[in-house]
């Protein structure tokens, strides 16, 4: 298995470069990095005394990385989850904050463990959940994440308009988001163009 760097490096190399979407949520990201978490950081790169655009555009890679495994790895917990979930959620961490946490709640309440908030925190109860539903099929437990958190993009999608483009590209295929929770899916439970398509049908 990748190490938790590696992992933080593959995560930079998919969340690409500048992109400033008025329709994303996340406002201007680099790297996968938006201004929110520099100003939240306080990181003032480029040393003019505020944290703003010119700081996004001039994040580098390593300082992605960097941000990523200290911020979106470590300080949330999530070394404490079984080692093969690690990187799927690891990933949506990036991307959606301690939604990532709460997935995986949901998913364990789904199986049983009904005294579990869902307050995006990995504490205790929540490391010892996913370590009980791990141990009965691990590769199925780390499916099942990937799947919840397809799912979450979908939700999404249904509910706000503007973020279909995320979820479906132009050409009517899956988008970004799909993809992306599929690289931690094994390919048996990949949606087919057919099923995907109906899926995504009532957004026509």
């Amino acid at each position: 298995m990748a190490s938790v760097e590696q992992i933080a490096k593959d995560i930079v190399t998919r969340e690409g470069g500048f992109v400033n979407d008025p329709d994303d949520p996340g406002g201007a990201t680099k790297h996968g990095v938006t201004l929110k978490t520099l100003r939240r950081l306080g990181l003032d790169l480029t040393g003019d005394g505020a944290v703003d655009l010119a700081d996004v555009r001039a994040l580098g890679p390593a300082q992605a990385a960097d941000i990523f495994l200290r911020h979106y790895f470590e300080a949330p917990a999530l070394d404490r989850l079984p080692t093969d979930l690690q990187p799927s959620i690891f990933d949506m961490y990036v991307n959606a904050g301690a939604n990532a946490v709460r997935i995986l709640q949901r998913l364990l309440r789904q199986m049983g463990h009904d005294d579990l908030s869902v307050d995006g925190i990995v504490g205790p109860r929540t490391v010892a959940a996913a370590a009980q539903a791990h141990a009965r099929a691990p590769a199925e437990f780390v499916d099942a994440y990937g799947i919840a958190r397809r799912n979450y993009y979908f939700r999404l999608a249904d509910r706000r308009p503007a973020s279909r483009k995320f979820a479906r590209s132009r050409s009517g295929g899956k988008g970004g988001w799909i993809r992306r929770a599929e690289t931690f899916i094994r390919a048996r439970y990949h949606l087919s163009p057919a099923a995907f398509a109906r899926r995504v049908a009532p957004w026509a």
